[in-house]
């Protein structure tokens, strides 16, 4: 059997970089997506590349604008036949009191958060379908679920309305496509890095049952179940990984 291919948006940093060292451990072929991290996107491939016996690629494009999407899909198609796997993880969390928030800020965020994945979802889902086979995988957040600093209102408001698509998708891409989402709670990224300051660990750790906080890893494990055969079973659902958090 051929490998399959994966793409991974946000691919760069934190938890994609995490997805995308699990899968091509894994053996799955790789096209990496990033916007602002060019080095870092490029030395993730030269790593997969020494250490993984796999085909990766890295492509600039911002996952909030059509256009970009459509230039990323092309690009890929030059690379790889199929396009098997779908990881939407590309986001941004814009971090103001409320009172200050804006509704410019709510759609940069959801032109993202939402549109985007949409948009790829699309276009990648409809060739999935075509191909009868393919596992897209959403990172939501346990935000989505429970409101917990209204400082972070719109991004909790877009992996809401993410989670929602997850379900719509599914339907529309049955019953070849299995379409699921995750839902991390706090991990230590470079996102939430001026965020989770020694004294807030220790605080959060404290409302998590595992206490402690999230890595990467944790979510790219469940991430790679997910697109297994595995977890053939599995669709429309939005899986919370948060340590047990309370």
């Amino acid at each position: 059997m051929s490998r399959l291919t994966a793409l991974i948006t946000g691919a760069s940093r934190g938890i994609g970089k995490a997805i995308a060292m699990e899968l091509a451990s894994n053996g799955y072929n790789l096209l990496l997506n990033y916007n602002k991290s060019k080095e870092k996107a490029e030395n993730l491939v030269e790593v997969i590349k020494q250490k993984y016996n796999v085909e990766v690629f890295s492509f600039k494009a911002d996952i909030s604008k059509q256009e970009e999407i459509d230039q990323l899909v092309k690009f890929t198609f030059s690379k790889f036949d199929t396009i098997d796997i779908l990881v939407n993880n590309a986001a941004i969390c814009i971090d103001k009191e409320f009172n200050d928030r804006s509704v410019e800020d709510f759609k940069m965020t959801f032109n993202l958060n939402l549109f985007g994945v949409f948009y790829l979802s699309k276009i990648i889902g409809n060739k999935m379908v075509s191909n009868k086979f393919g596992k897209i995988v959403n990172i939501s957040s346990n935000n989505s679920i429970n409101g917990f600093f209204p400082t972070t209102i719109d991004y909790d408001a877009s992996k809401s309305a993410l989670n929602i698509l997850t379900k719509n998708l599914a339907i529309q891409f049955a019953p070849y496509v299995n379409v699921n989402a995750v839902a991390p709670g706090w991990i230590d990224t470079d996102m939430n890095k001026d965020l989770l300051t020694n004294d807030i660990k220790e605080l959060e750790s404290q409302r998590i049952l595992k206490h402690r906080i999230g890595e990467p890893c944790d979510v790219a494990n469940l991430v790679s179940f997910l697109v297994s055969e595995k977890s053939s079973y599995i669709n429309g659902q939005i899986i919370v990984i948060d340590g047990g958090m309370f």
